[in-house]
């Protein structure tokens, strides 16, 4: 299997590339910043928001490898604040990188996912990681969850759009993952140790989700195993979508 992992050279995307070479995948990482990508990757460098590098990268990859079986889009930012916070250029900049660059992604690699569809039904596939933001409001992330909102009806559609060609779309929707990102996140707090166990209280398993956790996720949906899954969302959340307890006594 050949795979396509965009922001794979850090965080959630750097463990997806990894475990998938561990399972025996040749594994491409697609980033703005290629220096972190498991050395066993060919690490191609492009930036989700130029249509024309996203093209020269999916063709580059699979002159390199004969073909591509599998995309995971991943590259993504983040964004604080209510809707009166972001300023309309960071908006465009969000909503771009998260939304359309999964497009422009999905874009170029169809025509080669068609070919390898036709030759592997059931084992070609893409998926998107989305987020607990698209599911369950969030104080302070509404352009966060707009643009993760917009990646799980995307997924829907395009799971619709592509099903019959033998292509599987799915998303992944971590919750609160123990990344740089959100470590980023937690140093711009007034006091990133009440912050952090904060966030760890508000999922119902009472610690972060590890990257590891998510990439286990991408790679069951990426998987023969999975042949029969698509337009689905599946959550790896510690249960902060679905469960309701009680306060502990």
């Amino acid at each position: 299997m050949v795979a396509l992992v965009t922001g794979g050279a850090s965080g959630i995307g750097a463990a997806i590339a990894a475990l998938l070479l561990d399972r025996g995948a040749r594994v491409a990482v697609l980033d703005r910043d290629p220096a972190g990508a498991p050395a066993a990757a060919l690490a191609v460098k492009a930036d989700v928001t130029d249509d024309t590098a996203v093209r020269t990268a999916v063709d580059d990859i699979v002159s390199e490898y004969g073909s591509l079986h599998t995309v995971v889009s991943n590259a993504g930012i983040g964004a604080i604040g209510t809707v009166a916070d972001n300023p309309d250029d960071e908006w465009r900049r969000v909503l771009d990188i998260n939304v359309l660059g999964m497009v422009r992604t999905a874009r170029h690699a169809l025509p080669h996912l068609r070919a390898a569809a036709a030759e592997r039904p059931g084992c070609v596939s893409i998926t998107q990681t989305c987020s607990i933001a698209a599911t369950a409001g969030l104080p302070r992330r509404a352009l966060y969850s707009a643009s993760k909102g917009a990646v799980l009806s995307l997924t829907l559609a395009m799971a619709a759009d592509h099903v019959r060609e033998g292509i599987r779309v799915n998303c992944v929707n971590p919750g609160t993952a123990d990344t740089p990102w959100v470590g980023r996140l937690l140093d711009q707090a007034d006091d990133p140790v009440a912050e952090r166990a904060a966030l760890e209280a508000r999922q119902p398993t009472g610690r972060l989700v590890a990257a590891d956790e998510v990439a286990a996720a991408v790679a069951y949906l990426a998987s023969p195993a999975a042949a029969a899954v698509t337009g689905t969302a599946l959550a790896v959340d510690g249960g902060m979508q679905g469960l309701r307890l009680r306060p502990a006594t």
